[in-house]
C-alpha cells in the first residue's frame, strides 16, 4: 500500500527575509552578552563575517535600532548601545515592581507554579553542561513565564517593552557571576515562596533577586 500524506501534516516553509535573520542573529549576540555594550558596529565587517551583502546587514541595524539595542553616534558610527548605572537601576527597579506584582496575582490567583520548575530544572541542566546561552534561554523563560501566570495582558505587555534590555543585562550578569549552577539555584526559593503561598517570603526574594541581578560592574564593559 502506498504510503500517503495529509497536507495538513506537512509543515510550512518558512520564507524569512535576510535581513530577519541577520536582525535575529545580532540581537542574540547583544541580548546574550557575546557583543557587548559600546561595540562598534562596522556593516563591511558584519557583512563579510555573515557571507551576506552589505543591504541586508544595513536594514537588520536599522531594525536593532528601532529595538534600542544600538544607536548611532555623530562622527564615530554605530554601536551597541552602552548601559549607564541609571538605566540599569531604573530597569531593574521596575522589574522588580512588575514581578512583585504578578506574585501578587499568582498568590492570589492560587496559580499552578509547576512551569516554574520546567525553567528552573532546564537551568539546572544548562549549568551543568556549562551552556551559557542555554542558561540565559531558560533563565528569561522562568521570568517570562512568572509574569504570564498573573493573567494580567496589559503587564505581559510592559515586561515585552522591557525584556531585551533586560536580558542583555541579565546575561552580562550572569556571565560575570561565574557559577552557573548558583544563577540556577537562586530560582529555586521564589519557587518554594510561590507553593508555600508565602507572600511576605515571595516578594522578598523576588526583590533580592532583582537586586542582585542589577549589581553589574559596567567598567567591565567599556570599549
Amino acid at each position: 500500500m502506498p504510503l500517503t500524506t495529509k497536507t495538513s501534516d506537512v509543515g510550512k516553509v518558512e520564507n524569512v527575509p535576510l535581513r530577519v535573520v541577520v536582525a535575529d542573529m545580532l540581537r542574540k549576540a547583544i541580548v546574550n552578552g557575546r557583543m557587548k555594550p559600546g561595540t562598534p558596529i562596522i556593516e563591511m565587517a558584519l557583512a563579510e563575517q555573515l557571507n551576506v551583502s552589505r543591504a541586508p546587514v544595513r536594514e537588520a541595524i536599522q531594525i536593532l535600532e528601532n529595538d534600542g539595542l544600538i544607536e548611532t553616534v555623530a562622527y564615530k558610527g554605530k554601536r551597541v548601545k552602552p548601559l549607564t548605572a541609571r538605566e540599569v537601576e531604573e530597569l531593574y527597579s521596575l522589574r522588580e515592581q512588575l514581578e512583585a506584582f504578578a506574585i501578587k496575582r499568582v498568590i492570589a490567583s492560587g496559580a499552578d507554579v509547576s512551569s516554574l520548575q520546567v525553567h528552573c530544572d532546564a537551568m539546572l541542566a544548562a549549568a551543568a553542561a556549562d551552556d551559557f546561552d542555554a542558561l540565559t534561554d531558560a533563565d528569561e523563560g522562568f521570568h517570562r513565564t512568572l509574569v504570564q501566570l498573573a493573567d494580567h495582558s496589559l503587564l505581559l505587555v510592559q515586561w515585552e517593552t522591557l525584556f531585551l534590555r533586560i536580558r542583555q543585562i541579565m546575561a552580562l550578569r550572569n556571565a560575570a557571576n561565574g557559577d552557573l549552577k548558583q544563577v540556577a539555584f537562586n530560582h529555586v526559593p521564589i519557587i518554594a515562596a510561590l507553593q508555600n503561598k508565602d507572600l511576605d517570603a515571595a516578594l522578598e526574594v523576588i526583590g533580592q533577586h532583582s537586586r542582585s541581578a542589577a549589581e553589574i560592574n559596567l567598567a567591565l564593559f567599556d570599549q
